[in-house]
């Protein structure tokens, strides 16, 4: 999978199309993410401890990862992702500067 918790990916398609953000969770084995206001639902809760009222409350929902894309740590654009082996490790490299992404 091409992205990591905590990189800044821009959405490419579906209703939050343009909107950047960052990655709270990665799920690989589901091919999915959850980014940071992104994609963002109404789920109602029952009263429970953490929240006694119960109600609606408004949380974030998982997005296929082909619908994010990197930006690039260089100029901030959307750029795919290379790899390239250095000192023995992979390490993933932006297609459009060559830049190295700091995960």
């Amino acid at each position: 999978m091409h992205v990591k918790k905590g990189d800044t990916v821009k959405v490419i398609s579906g209703k939050d199309k343009g909107k950047t953000g960052v990655v709270l969770t990665a799920i690989p084995k589901k091919d999915r993410v959850i980014v940071e206001g992104i994609n963002i639902i109404k789920k109602h809760t029952k009263p429970n401890q953490a929240n006694p009222q119960g109600g609606i409350v408004s949380q974030e929902a998982a997005i296929h990862v082909s619908n994010v894309m990197l930006l690039d740590p260089k100029s901030g654009e959307p750029t795919r992702v290379g790899y390239k082996i250095e000192d023995g490790k992979k390490v993933r490299v932006a297609k459009k500067s060559g830049e190295k992404f700091n995960n």
